[in-house]
């Protein structure tokens, strides 16, 4: 296996794991002791706009790893490699558009701004 197919396998498990122990060891005890937050100062829209940028940083990492495979299996001439590169960032921006729309109940407006780069992109 190469160092690049081996890197967009591992940057896959990372973003799995990622997403899986945030979920399980950090967004548990956030919404188990949402009291605690309230005492701090945190609102649930404030926990809302961390759990969706936590997985953000996941729909990244993967759309990097399935650059990475197309790069290594594709033999990519330049062209061919800059438009595969602006389809996966498009469609890792319009993924992180919904989720951040979705999960702060499209009360944080940075899913605008996300789907913004991903319609310039798309019409590029």
């Amino acid at each position: 296996m190469s160092p690049i197919l081996a890197a967009a396998i591992l940057v896959g498990i990372v973003g799995l794991i990622h997403s899986v122990l945030g979920e399980r060891l950090v967004f548990r005890q956030l919404r188990e002791h949402s009291d605690k937050l309230a005492s701090v100062g945190l609102r649930e829209r404030h926990v809302r706009i961390l759990w969706a940028t936590w997985h953000v940083v996941t729909i990244f990492g993967f759309a990097f790893g399935v650059q990475l495979v197309k790069i290594e299996l594709g033999g990519a001439t330049m062209p061919s490699l800059i438009a595969e590169l602006k389809y996966v960032i498009a469609h890792a921006m319009l993924a992180a558009s919904v989720l951040v729309l979705v999960m702060t109940k499209a009360k944080h407006l940075g899913w605008i701004g996300l789907l913004g780069v991903a319609i310039l992109i798309y019409t590029s």
